[in-house]
């Protein structure tokens, strides 16, 4: 390829003609304009990123004048002296508009085409009819337009809820089997990077259970909360209890019945005895580094107490409206109890794909299959242990200012 006239004016550009192999005008800077065999004209820009020479291309000639391809190179050049690759750049701006251009409604419809006709195996009709019902009448006019990528799982989880709500227990099951599948059809074509609706059932309600709300922050909005009770002028013990509460995941009374014979410090567990939990099973709960830390804090101030939060009544533990008034004092009345720290870490650590089993085994939850549940409770330790560590360090980051996308997925 050989270089010819320069392209620094539009007569010469448009005088340039064809030849039997590709010829390049250069037009200043790195930029030039390739004329190809079959007449076409391109204008390109040479550059170096991280040492390694790279080519970025500006459009066809007349589409994009003199005029513009400069102004293009100059902010291409500006890009790369603020450290970006524009060629990465412009990959990724396309990346996006395809994700915001694939809504839910268009992944759910192919699901179905899927399902219906492609299958060696396709639904029965009235199978058909009635996954057909319920996109229409409970996920579209929700979720329909949202791009697939941006719908989170906190959203599923609020949307189960609200068919609960009005009884229909059974559709909502199968819709929670089915968004499953939905989302799992776009992760397995990398047009999202995790499922949030993977077992949703984690996050919805059980049939005729009946549930207290408890309202709490979202993740990132922790360290304002934290900053707000620090500053109150409420007793350093309650903010200490808010602190673990948020650590743990313990049930506030587990938390303030709390005894220190409990604690094996040495070995990194707190072993809640069976009649102290909801379960009426012993729980052991792994103790992070920031738990061991917090503790040392309280053992200051009630090192001599039976009990790690004992109260002014001797022998009483700090009640759980002390908790909550603490948070209220904080400006977070009807925003967050101790309680909500319970749903906030269920909801994140869902969401950011950690086993389900070990979530439930942080929250003491037991479910049907007491064979499996024991077995859970010795299996998963350390794997909870992991879990919860980097759950408190990710809130340590958040607090030093990080901005925290996704907690590192702990394999078995």
């Amino acid at each position: 390829m050989t270089k010819r006239a320069q392209a620094t004016t539009d007569t010469a550009i448009r005088n340039a003609k064809p030849e039997a192999k590709p010829y390049k005008m250069t037009a200043g800077q790195g930029m030039y304009l390739l004329v190809s065999a079959n007449g076409s004209k391109l204008w390109r820009l040479k550059y170096r990123h991280l040492g390694k020479e790279k080519v970025l291309s500006f459009g066809a000639y007349p589409d994009v004048t003199l005029s513009q391809a400069r102004l293009k190179r100059e902010q291409a050049r500006q890009q790369i002296a603020d450290g970006i690759d524009p060629s990465e750049l412009i990959k990724e701006q396309r990346q996006q508009a395809k994700a915001d251009e694939l809504t839910f409604k268009a992944v759910a419809e192919r699901w179905y085409k899927d399902k219906t006709e492609l299958a060696l195996k396709p639904w029965a009709i009235s199978t058909a009819e009635k996954a057909r019902l319920y996109l229409e009448k409970d996920l579209y006019p929700v979720l329909g337009n949202k791009p697939i990528a941006d719908i989170t799982r906190l959203e599923l989880i609020e949307l189960n809820a609200k068919i609960e709500e009005r009884g229909a227990l059974d559709i909502s099951k199968k819709i929670r089997q089915w968004l499953g599948a939905i989302f799992d059809n776009a992760y397995d074509r990398g047009e999202i990077p995790a499922n949030p609706a993977h077992n949703l059932k984690a996050g919805a309600r059980s049939a005729g259970a009946t549930h207290k709300h408890h309202p709490a922050v979202q993740f990132n909005e922790l360290p304002a909360m934290l900053a707000a009770v620090d500053a109150t002028g409420s007793h350093k013990l309650n903010k200490l209890a808010i602190r673990l509460l948020m650590l743990t995941a313990v049930r506030p009374a587990e938390l303030r019945f709390a005894k220190w014979s409990e604690f094996d410090l040495d070995a990194k567990v707190w072993t809640i005895p069976a009649e102290r939990t909801k379960m009426r099973k012993v729980h052991t709960v792994p103790l992070t580094d920031q738990v061991l830390a917090l503790l040392d804090q309280v053992r200051a101030i009630n090192g001599g107490e039976e009990l790690a939060f004992a109260g002014r009544i001797a022998g009483k533990p700090i009640s759980e409206n002390t908790i909550n008034k603490a948070l209220h004092l904080a400006g977070y009345q009807g925003k967050h109890t101790g309680h909500g720290f319970r749903h906030l870490l269920s909801t994140e650590l869902n969401e950011r794909g950690y086993n389900s089993d070990w979530i439930e085994s942080q929250l003491a939850h037991t479910g049907g299959d007491q064979i499996r549940a024991t077995y859970n409770k010795a299996q998963y330790i350390e794997q909870r242990r992991q879990m919860m560590q980097d759950w408190a360090n990710s809130i340590d980051a958040l607090e030093a200012g990080a901005n925290i996308v996704a907690f590192k997925r702990v394999t078995a």
